[in-house]
């Protein structure tokens, strides 16, 4: 008898949820996933870097190997192999080893690797949440729906900033800080957005008028892009008439239930 599994049941717990052996080692990732984040972040604070530096350069390390042991490994397991490493799991794992690397080249580039939070979107799939993945998906397809909408929607805003950029250019000109249309622009979404940073004003009584219908025009357009998404939400939540039941092929009768194997009027096996 073989001391290692067969690359089948490695495979099974790798990438499967089913039993105790593969939600224990998803878990464990999961744990280390939360481990990795949380010393980029400590590392971050200037006191705990300057007295725990060598610390943390060992336990970063250490996680990156895990993390690209398993990332071969599911690359090794995997029957799809480039499905795997384009898919968006296979982008995020690949994320989650890249910044140590780069640090070797490019200084603080190891604080990327709280990308790695986003490897916790497995947790979904792990503990087999059903019902926040039914919640996504109607939070997907209400996006979804919603994309036409969304882009007309963006192309006005951007239409509004680029006539609102030019004519503060005009208006305000150099002496107040709108060197051109581009500079203008970034004031006009500024402005747009509410977001209001103050390092460029207008001046003169013109562009200050312009500067107050920008900002009325902004709290109007805010409430634009929730309301589409809101509404595609509302219908998506909305259960169609047959939904959750089945329809019999031999006698068409509808509404049999989801869990049905056999239908209630004809015994035709569903």
């Amino acid at each position: 008898m073989s001391l290692f599994p067969s690359k089948e049941r490695l495979a099974h717990i790798v990438f499967e949820h089913s039993d105790k052996a593969s939600r224990r080692f998803d878990i464990t990732v999961l744990w280390l996933i939360l481990l990795s984040v949380l010393v980029a972040i400590l590392d971050s604070e200037p006191w705990l870097h300057a007295r725990y530096k060598r610390e943390f350069y060992f336990l970063e390390w250490a996680f990156t190997i895990l993390f690209t042991i398993e990332y071969i490994l599911r690359l090794y397991l995997s029957s799809r192999k480039l499905g795997y490493i384009f898919s968006f799991y296979g982008m995020v794992d690949l994320l989650a080893i890249l910044p140590t690397y780069l640090s070797i080249f490019l200084a603080n580039t190891q604080f990327l690797v709280v990308i790695r939070a986003l490897r916790l979107l497995r947790v979904v799939r792990i503990l087999k949440l059903g019902r926040y993945v039914k919640e996504a998906e109607i939070l997907k397809s209400a996006l979804r729906k919603s994309r036409a909408k969304i882009q007309i929607f963006i192309g006005t805003v951007l239409t509004i900033v680029l006539i609102t950029g030019t004519l503060m250019f005009i208006v305000e000109g150099p002496e107040s800080g709108f060197t051109s249309i581009g500079v203008s622009m970034y004031w006009a979404i500024v402005t747009l957005t509410t977001v209001g940073y103050g390092d460029i004003t207008p001046i003169t009584p013109i562009g200050k008028f312009l500067a107050a219908v920008i900002m009325l025009l902004g709290y109007a357009i805010i409430a634009v892009p929730t309301g589409i998404i809101t509404s595609e939400l509302t219908t998506s939540s909305k259960p169609t008439p047959d939904s959750g039941t089945k329809v019999c092929k031999t006698c068409k009768s509808r509404h049999l239930d989801a869990d049905a194997n056999y239908c209630k009027y004809c015994g035709e096996r569903l």
